[in-house]
């Protein structure tokens, strides 16, 4: 009987190493946005508190016991996160466009995000910053570009960018796309439906989330403000804003937070 190549070995253990770092980062993903879905609710019901985004996130998880360690192992998911999606850029995504250049670059961008994302987390869990709200970052960011050459057309780019993809996020999911990333033969069938909710649901709203973003970034960069940009808190809180009042804010909060369950089923489910 011959021995196991020493290349299919190490490719077992890559793709292994692989799927782990997929799943975890997909549970600490869900983990966020269930929370900033929850801070935002709170908003819309009139009770003070942390702003609604990963930093205020990040805050209420500091606030309990453990709160700290905790916050570690989100900076960690987040570097899985990063991983899977730098892997996904390297050698191409699962599925039979997995490795399309758009698909390709389309994961490097993530890879990048979340990078951020991950020092952000990581250099709040050592006390040494991170906690500038979303909001701040927004602004200071749209400023610091609003000042170069054709500053003004780039920050527009970037929130046109942001928006149409804000769109794309919410009209995929209305389409159930993320089926086609789902190893439906290990999903429960009593369970596909609830799933079906919670992806169209939690990705409508995160589009929207997104879109409105874009839109506010665009707004900046025609009236050469950058204090127009904002981040996901006062996006957020431009819903209540709206003729629709604070009931808009709570079905988008209601909506991320079921994205953060969309993204658990996704940690179990989804192939890699």
């Amino acid at each position: 009987m011959a021995a196991p190549s020493v290349g299919g070995t190490r490719a077992r253990e890559t793709r292994a190493a692989v799927t782990a770092a997929a799943r975890c980062g997909l549970a600490t993903r869900g983990v966020l946005y269930a929370l900033v879905g929850l801070l935002a609710l709170r908003i819309a019901f009139g009770r003070a508190g942390k702003a609604a985004d990963r930093t205020g996130a990040l805050a209420e998880i500091a606030g309990h016991p453990f709160g700290r360690l905790l916050v570690w192992a989100v900076g960690a998911g987040l570097v899985a996160m990063a991983a899977w999606r730098l892997s996904e850029a390297v050698f191409g995504a699962a599925g039979p466009e997995g490795r399309k250049p758009t698909r390709r670059v389309a994961s490097a961008a993530r890879a990048g995000f979340y990078v951020v994302a991950a020092f952000s987390a990581l250099s709040f869990a050592a006390g040494r910053g991170g906690g500038r709200s979303g909001d701040e970052q927004s602004r200071d960011v749209t400023a610091a570009a609003l000042a170069v050459p054709a500053g003004q057309w780039l920050v527009g780019a970037v929130g046109l960018a942001v928006a149409v993809g804000g769109v794309v996020i919410a009209v995929n999911a209305a389409r159930l796309s993320f089926r086609e990333e789902m190893d439906t033969g290990r999903l429960p069938r009593a369970a596909r439906r609830g799933v079906d909710v919670l992806g169209v649901a939690g990705g409508v709203a995160r589009g929207a989330v997104f879109a409105a973003a874009g839109a506010w970034l665009v707004h900046a960069a025609v009236s050469y403000d950058p204090r127009k940009a904002k981040g996901v808190d006062d996006t957020l809180r431009s819903f209540a804003q709206t003729p629709a009042g604070p009931w808009l804010l709570v079905a988008v909060a209601t909506g991320l937070l079921l994205f953060g369950a969309f993204s658990w089923a996704m940690a179990v489910w989804r192939r890699v």
